[in-house]
């Protein structure tokens, strides 16, 4: 269970607020900001531990329910342990008498934060909402009462809990997202790859001629390429598959080559196993609907490249699986985490039937020697990676701190992919604009180390593709 009364998961910032703390004041308009006051929900710090210094020169109010609630997280290796942990030790930084009196300033041009006591239940709250335990309620009657005592402010409850902020809204309290690490506009983000049409035939013909590249400059394009970005250069006659090398300020051609049995069907895998075995690239995010060969071509890459990496480690988090969760599977942890890694398991069976009876035995010994190791991602936390090609499936159901904490395990010599759906996303509390990998495309685009391909085709059936796209 997460906790009584509470929804879970990863939670971001609102529009309202983002525009409040971000808003810049105009010379010829000096007149000072009307402070707000945001009540913020447990969900929010369990999110972001350092939400308070998000909300610029506005006070801040924490319910004494909050507290009670992140008790009950301060042990574990989860990022909302973490979170939980990090706000306490920030709490205790500013501890005095003052946090339950009036507040105490957060910091140089931020606001005050201060902690509310629970009160009698405002007699709004208790004809509406009966249950006076449920955590819910309390807070919101916090925050109800705040906004009677500070008329003269705009109050506003921050919670991920779409139902709490229906029933803020309900009673006239104003109620938001937390919304800090929103991606903006989904429709613009980031493909890695590009068509550029009426290409000057001479250009193309040297794709084809040693040494198979040209000077970018050469190649006229409305918008400036992105490191390790893929083009389709189309001509009169010809076309071919490329990417643009930021570092030598070169067009260079992307051959179609095989990889342990696997040889991409279309230009988007192709660029996909490029930016794979590219040694330049050490991360590279792959997005595609289901059956567009993501995971199967992170995988044949990984294992073409296995000699140069001291192992090969696959994970994908497990979105559904609680405690009570496990409970109900028979056997052992191992035995009830199989279920969850049956994906993984799937791709691998079918590069291990592309190699033939005579190499099938070498997936085995790779598996023996912890050559290649397929864990869950909760496994993982904690570890330092060293040398080691990293896959990460079903990354869109990750927060984007966990997208982060996961890079930050990347120790020298080490590659890391992340691939997954970011319209089909499994988690109930993230969605396309704020789930980790979303937040990763359009945070590292530009990046010299960073590729990205999206794959639009799906290879794996014509039924699956018509599901894909239907559905």
């Amino acid at each position: 269970m997460y906790f009584q009364g509470r929804e879970k998961g990863d939670w971001q910032l609102e529009s309202l607020v983002n525009k409040t703390i971000t808003r810049e004041r105009s010379p010829a308009n000096m007149t000072p900001q009307k402070k707000k006051i945001f009540v913020l929900d447990t969900n929010v710090i369990l999110h972001d531990s350092s939400c308070i210094h998000q909300f610029g020169e506005h006070d801040i109010v924490i319910p004494i329910t909050v507290l009670e609630e992140l008790d009950h997280f301060k042990k574990g290796n989860d990022s909302l342990n973490f979170h939980a942990r990090e706000f306490a030790r920030t709490l205790d930084s500013l501890a005095e008498d003052k946090l339950f009196n009036g507040g105490v300033p957060i910091g140089t041009g931020r606001g005050k934060i201060s902690i509310k006591l629970d009160r009698a239940f405002d007699d709004d709250i208790a004809a509406n909402f009966s249950d006076k335990k449920k955590p819910d309620h309390r807070i919101l009657n916090i925050g109800y009462q705040v906004s009677k005592d500070h008329v003269e402010h705009t109050v506003c409850l921050v919670t991920k809990d779409v139902n709490l902020r229906m029933k803020a809204k309900a009673v006239g309290l104003l109620a938001q997202d937390y919304k800090n690490d929103h991606v903006s506009d989904i429709q613009q983000l980031y493909t890695g790859t590009r068509i550029e049409e009426n290409v000057d035939p001479e250009l193309i013909n040297l794709m084809y001629t040693p040494p198979y590249e040209f000077a970018a400059t050469e190649l006229n394009v409305e918008r400036p390429l992105n490191p390790n970005e893929y083009l389709i250069l189309r001509g009169e006659r010809k076309s071919a598959l490329a990417v643009y090398d930021d570092e030598l300020n070169l067009i260079k051609h992307v051959d179609k080559v095989p990889a342990f049995g696997i040889t991409p069907r279309n230009s988007e895998q192709t660029y996909a196993l490029d930016a794979i075995l590219n040694d330049n690239v050490r991360l590279v995010s792959l997005t595609g609907k289901a059956g567009t060969g993501k995971t199967l071509i992170a995988l044949a890459g990984a294992l073409k490249r296995k000699k140069s990496f001291r192992q090969i480690l696959m994970a994908r988090p497990i979105v559904a699986l609680s405690n009570k969760d496990i409970g109900f599977l028979p056997g052992d942890i191992q035995s009830k985490l199989d279920p969850y890694m049956k994906p993984l398991f799937d791709n691998l069976a079918v590069i291990e039937h592309a190699q033939g009876d005579a190499k099938r035995s070498q997936f085995a010994k790779l598996v023996d020697d912890k050559k290649l190791i397929i864990e869950p991602l909760s496994y993982i936390r904690g570890r330092s990676l060293v040398n080691t090609f990293f896959i990460i499936d079903e990354a869109q159901n990750l927060t984007p701190h966990e997208i982060k904490t996961i890079i930050t395990r990347a120790g020298e010599g080490t590659k890391i992919v992340f691939t997954g759906d970011i319209f089909q996303i499994d988690h109930p509390y993230l969605d396309s604009h704020s789930n980790g990998l979303s937040y990763l495309i359009e945070k590292m685009m530009g990046q010299r180390l960073y590729a990205h391909v999206n794959l639009t085709k799906g290879e794996r059936s014509e039924l699956a593709d018509l599901a894909g796209s239907l559905l």
